[in-house]
């Protein structure tokens, strides 16, 4: 047996006795699959646990067991649930990240967090119609809530967290309706999030999804409007790649410019989306599929660059 399958049975077995009593319906449940497989993309092809740099891994699998001696502590506890399928899900292991969260709904089934994060997952698992589900389910509970912050599980430089709870639920929400082509109602949520009280990275992450959603639509004059004030004093902790896109939209920087020095693959993957989508929109739709494929090629499949990217390369394929 592997060292990782190894490891899983370790991590899984303390919850054997939870899930048993929590397990999913019919409904829930997910289709079954052989070995590391994680999902079926859309146009296809396997998807498999990602590989982690030995360093990254050992960090990650070390807040897991953090989470799971929080978790055997108190089983009952919403934050201790949350982080156990959040620290999951950062080993790639989404499946197992969407049975805890599956948990959390059954336990706590009153607390939107519970929803937001199994449909973060269900996105990622290319369960589209499960995540917008969840989603809108997480909006209906918090709707009466105050906003809060959410705690990062992968801090940035500065140790800042840059999102709140509603903010990630309609942007999320946004973002399995513009992959699955309604644009209208990516529109409505990334509306709805631009209501918030937003930080500097959470407004141009909305924006730069808003600013696509209402191009694709056909929504020109609006979609420029929205993003005139953009412009490069402005300053974001992590959320530099969509603030770049923004810019060449704006015609501020050259689509070149954002890919002579490299970066790493969820910037790859980010940045070759909307350049992609550059291209799509002023016309040159046989220029944006090559970039398109060229994202999926990479391989990086959880980023959401790269699921849009390959939304549209399935869609070409119909």
């Amino acid at each position: 047996m592997k060292r990782n399958d190894t490891y899983m049975l370790h991590i899984l077995s303390g919850l054997f006795f939870t899930l048993v009593f929590f397990s999913c319906g019919p409904a829930d449940s997910l289709p079954e699959l052989r070995g590391d497989a994680q999902a079926i993309s859309l146009l296809g092809d396997t998807l498999r646990t990602p590989t982690l740099d030995t360093e990254t891994e050992q960090e990650y699998r070390e807040n897991l067991d953090e989470a799971m001696k929080n978790y055997r502590i108190d089983p009952e506890e919403p934050e201790n649930v949350i982080w156990l399928g959040r620290r999951m899900a950062y080993l790639g292991n989404y499946r197992e990240a969407v049975e805890i969260f599956t948990e959390g709904v059954f336990k706590h089934s009153e607390d939107p967090r519970m929803y937001r994060h199994r449909g973060h997952r269900y996105l990622t698992l290319r369960m589209f119609d499960r995540a917008i589900a969840d989603f809108e389910s997480a909006a209906d509970l918090m709707k009466n809530m105050t906003d809060r912050v959410e705690p990062d599980g992968l801090p940035n430089e500065q140790d800042q967290p840059t999102s709140t709870l509603k903010s990630n639920v309609w942007y999320h929400l946004g973002l399995a309706h513009y992959v699955q082509g309604n644009y209208p109602a990516a529109i409505d949520s990334y509306e709805n999030a631009l209501e918030l009280d937003l930080t500097p990275d959470m407004r141009i992450a909305t924006l730069y999804w808003y600013y696509m959603a209402l191009r694709r639509n056909g929504n020109d004059e609006r979609a420029g409007e929205m993003i005139a004030d953009i412009s490069p004093d402005l300053e974001v902790i992590e959320n530099d790649a969509y603030l770049n896109l923004l810019l060449v939209f704006n015609g501020v920087f050259r689509p070149e410019q954002l890919t002579e020095s490299p970066g790493d693959e969820l910037h790859s993957a980010t940045l070759g989306y909307g350049i992609g989508n550059w291209h799509y929109i002023n016309g040159r739709e046989e220029r944006a599929y090559d970039i398109w494929q060229e994202i999926y090629n990479e391989g990086n499949w959880p980023a959401f660059g790269f699921i849009a990217a390959e939304a549209e390369l399935a869609e070409l394929s119909e």
